[in-house]
This record gives structure tokens, C-alpha cells and sequence, in this order.
């Protein structure tokens, strides 16, 4: 942080639907956000966050249940984002040139939009069986933040979310993570946190899932030291929040930890 450009860096509301989801039922699942997202979504907000395969559930269907970059589902992001006036982000399932894909979408007001597929695909479910992991690490800018993406499985590999020269300032985790391995959810977010010197904020979704397995939510937003700004666990939940880019800044400042950090290159 050595520019006063920051001073111009408005604080940022995001708004985090931990969303219950009706198994490989695409239409139930936008009516239903839809409705809740018209119902609970009270002030203007920056940034709509929603769990990993928010319109089918953490399905490994995808033959049957993939859509195109133009499908359904993007054309509902599309509305969405221009309803609210705001970014929508989530993942699903995409097909392209044959392959299929974990696809994160970062959804503009104006129609543009930009991805980042799953890198690290969870072997224990089987997702390396029928999807293709992505190559490339993306950071995207929201009101001059700088938001680094990522989905679920991700969060245990530390080495690919290093956050390197600061690069970033939010690392944005999307999920479906179980309640059996909660504990886990819980010690990581606020590892990331502190050890990139930026905000986390993870979303995860609740609920059972088609194969009995339980979600109960504990999505979170953790601030650079590692205090709560956000969290929920269990339940439905859609909730607003702010975060300052002052705070970002003052720890940077305070603990230049970051400029300390090994340099190194993921092949």
C-alpha cells in the first residue's frame, strides 16, 4: 500500500445468501432464489454471494444437468444482477468444447461477465471423475477491490491462494462444504485470512443434499486479523454487511508481514 489511492476505495456491501437447494432441480432452485432474494434483499448492495452449484446442489450429474455460457441459468444471473444493480457471483455447471466444468461466474449489472473454473477438484466425491479442473488463478475488481476466486475444496491449499505482492484484498470462496467436516471449514477461513493479510468471505449453502449428505451453512466473513465480521451457522440465511478498505489498510501497515513471504511460481 504505498499509493494514498486507497483513500478513494469506498466501503463494500456484499450480501451472502447461505441458500437451501433443491437437488439437480435447476427451475426450483432460480423461482427460489428469486423469491428470497426479492423478499430479503433490503438495501443497495455491492455483491450478491451464492453457494457452489447454487441451482443444482454439489451434483456430479453433469452429462445430464451442464448448461452453455448462453443457458438458463446465466440468463438468470444476467436479470439478477441487473434487478439489483449489483455484481452476482456463484458457480455451476458448464459445458465447453466437450469438457465440463466447475464454473464460477462473476455477473456484471451490464451483462459482462468473467469465470474462474474449480481448480482443485474434491477426489473424495468423485469430482475429479466427471469434471475438468481450471488452470488459472482469477482476480476480478469490484470499486477498486481486488477479489481474488475460489471454490470449496480450494481453501485447503494454501500454496494456490498465497496471496502474493498483494495482489488481492478478498478472497472469495464459494461452497458446498458438509457439517461433518465443519471443524475444518472453521480453522481454515481464518487461517486465510491472516496469513494473506485480507478479508475471507465464504459462503456455503444448508441443508441435506440427494445423497443424504448435511449442510449447515457457517458461512463467514473474517476481516484481515482475523476478527468476524459475518457469520451464520445453520438455517437460511441472506444478509448484508459492510467491510472498509481502511481496515485492510491499517493492518497492512501495521504488520507488513506480506513484503516477509516466500516468492514462487505454481506450474
Amino acid at each position: 500500500m504505498n499509493s494514498p489511492q486507497y483513500l478513494n476505495i469506498n466501503n463494500l456491501k456484499v450480501t451472502i445468501f447461505q441458500a437451501y437447494l433443491f437437488w439437480e432441480n435447476i427451475d426450483k432452485n432460480l423461482q427460489n432464489l428469486s423469491l428470497r432474494l426479492s423478499i430479503g434483499v433490503k438495501e443497495k448492495t455491492d455483491l450478491i454471494v451464492l453457494p457452489e452449484m447454487f441451482n443444482t446442489g454439489f451434483s456430479m450429474n453433469a452429462v445430464e444437468l451442464a448448461e452453455e455460457m448462453n443457458g438458463k441459468t446465466m440468463q438468470w444471473m444476467k436479470q439478477i444482477a441487473q434487478k439489483y444493480e449489483c455484481v452476482v457471483t456463484g458457480s455451476l455447471i458448464i459445458k465447453e468444447d466437450g469438457n465440463y466444468y466447475n464454473r464460477l461466474i462473476w455477473m456484471l449489472p451490464d451483462g459482462e461477465s468473467s469465470h474462474y473454473d474449480k481448480r482443485h477438484l474434491f477426489g473424495l466425491g468423485d469430482e475429479d471423475k466427471s469434471y475438468t479442473p481450471g488452470k488459472d488463478k482469477v482476480i476480478v475488481e469490484l470499486k477498486g477491490w481486488k477479489i481474488r476466486l475460489a471454490i470449496c475444496y480450494d481453501l485447503r491449499f494454501p500454496v494456490w491462494l498465497r496471496n502474493q505482492n498483494e495482489e488481492y484484498d478478498i478472497l472469495l470462496i464459494i461452497a458446498s462444504w458438509p457439517d461433518k467436516r465443519s471443524a475444518h471449514w472453521k480453522a481454515l477461513i481464518p487461517a486465510r485470512a491472516i496469513e494473506n493479510q485480507s478479508y475471507v468471505i465464504a459462503a456455503n449453502r444448508v441443508g441435506h443434499d440427494g445423497k443424504e449428505v448435511y449442510h449447515s451453512g457457517h458461512s463467514m466473513c473474517i476481516d484481515p486479523m482475523g476478527k468476524t465480521v459475518y457469520y451464520k451457522p445453520e438455517d437460511e440465511d441472506l444478509y448484508t454487511f459492510s467491510i472498509g478498505y481502511e481496515e485492510l489498510v491499517k493492518t497492512r501497515r501495521s504488520f507488513p508481514f506480506l513484503k516477509d513471504a516466500d516468492n514462487f511460481k505454481i506450474l
